[in-house]
């Protein structure tokens, strides 16, 4: 049995197990599909996969039946759940209490102890830091960044995805697209810095 596992794998039978530990029964194809926020077709792909490597057996046609039979070795990576608040841009304060039901699974060793939150990238503005429409930013939640970090920041009560420039004691939100400007932050300013992104992720549906 191969014992490699691809993060997408990984985090399949992370999801299997926390959704079996949470209801005693194991998700439909339809529930992983949503909860990963995949198509069927990719949900079946890599179930596949991990029935071909030895973690899991299920009868085929039949709802429910997804059985965990191994669990990979203690030097696996592991990885966490962080929660997903939503889209960024987006237009009021992002609340690290809200839209909890949404989650992400991302290594541990990324996220460390810190709290951290996940959000939906919209919009082009960040495309030369290699952070796309559809991307998802995981975010440690701090209060601090440092110049050049990318982060996401609350403006006068609008928050967004951008890298913070800190020079001659200027503070600007700057985009990674020449199509648009600065944001520069002036004294009457309300800024408040959520988080700095820590990891990226593409959304695809291969397995």
């Amino acid at each position: 049995m191969n014992e490699e596992l691809s993060a997408v794998q990984r985090m399949m039978l992370a999801e299997l197990q926390t959704f079996i530990a949470k209801h005693g029964y194991p998700p439909t194809v339809g529930e992983l599909a949503e909860k990963l926020k995949r198509t069927k077709a990719s949900i079946h792909g890599t179930l596949d996969k991990l029935i071909t490597k030895g973690f899991i057996r299920r009868t085929h046609g039949k709802a429910r039946s997804i059985e965990i039979i191994r669990t990979p070795r203690a030097n696996v990576i592991d990885v966490v759940a962080v929660p997903m608040l939503g889209n960024i841009p987006a237009g009021a304060p992002i609340s690290t209490e809200e839209s909890r039901s949404d989650a992400i699974y991302v290594q541990a060793d990324v996220v460390g102890d810190a709290p951290c939150f996940a959000l939906s990238v919209t919009g082009d503005s960040m495309e030369g830091a290699d952070i796309v429409e559809g991307d998802i930013v995981v975010v440690r939640q701090q209060p601090l960044a440092e110049h050049g970090e990318i982060v996401v920041a609350s403006i006068d009560g609008e928050v967004t995805l951008k890298r913070l420039s800190i020079r001659d004691g200027n503070i600007r939100l700057m985009p990674e697209n020449r199509s648009y400007k600065p944001i520069e932050i002036t004294p009457e300013s309300e800024l408040k810095i959520l988080g700095r992104v820590i990891a990226t992720r593409r959304v695809t549906t291969k397995a």
